[in-house]
């Protein structure tokens, strides 16, 4: 019997990881019980493929940093259920903001390719676009919203040095959380598909970062 290549047992890897967004997608558009179980499923199996190539592709270093960003990220997913005693979104946004460091340092110090293309200043317009937006609204949350706001936007704006898929992830993820705010911030301004759209964009976001992360351990590998 073939053996099957490094390349396709990575593919197969992210499979589970796959099935259970579109899952879990369809559970809250459906506004099925199921979604908050189904949430919980996302990170640990996202570090699948990440545990898969370790052995093999993944830096000691390397493997730290991605595995922070997916158990902080486990963790702002279910800080609700994690910590019913504590207030949810400060919490949410802390462990968020932890796994947006580890990402920020992942890319500009061991996944990095190419300089800072000039169109990341968008992320800065971003930033300063959303504080004037939103900033109104967000009460004694202000100064956490600004924080998370600029680590946000230095995920995206340091994955634009990195491989494209890593690029495009960051920019879902960016997306994912404009989402979000505008959802707790100003929530009569978005319809209520806006609470699926959240998590296909964080899902799709995460994915493609791990699935760049790996592409470009795999290309340094060979």
């Amino acid at each position: 019997m073939q053996r099957r290549t490094p390349s396709l047992t990575l593919a197969w890897a992210f499979l589970p990881f796959v099935a259970v967004s579109l899952l879990h997608v369809g559970f809250l558009a459906a506004d099925n019980p199921l979604a908050a179980p189904t949430k919980l499923m996302l990170m640990p199996l996202l570090a699948v493929p990440v545990l898969v190539s370790a052995r093999r592709l993944v830096p000691r270093v390397t493997l730290m940093l991605l595995l922070a960003s997916l158990v902080f990220s486990w963790l702002g997913d279910g800080a609700g259920a994690f910590f019913p005693a504590g207030p949810e979104l400060p919490l949410m946004l802390l462990f968020f903001g932890i796994a947006h460091v580890a990402y920020i340092v992942l890319f500009a110090r061991h996944l990095s390719i190419r300089r800072m293309p000039w169109w990341a200043l968008v992320y800065v317009a971003w930033w300063i676009g959303m504080i004037a937006i939103l900033g109104p609204h967000t009460g004694g949350l202000l100064i956490a919203v600004a924080l998370y706001g600029l680590v946000l936007g230095g995920t995206a704006a340091f994955s634009a040095r990195c491989h494209p898929l890593v690029a495009v992830g960051g920019a879902f993820f960016l997306a994912s959380d404009t989402i979000l705010a505008f959802r707790l911030f100003l929530p009569d301004s978005l319809p209520s598909w806006s609470s699926p759209a959240v998590m296909l964009t964080y899902t799709i976001g995460q994915g493609l970062i791990i699935a760049g992360a790996l592409v470009t351990l795999r290309k340094r590998s060979t």
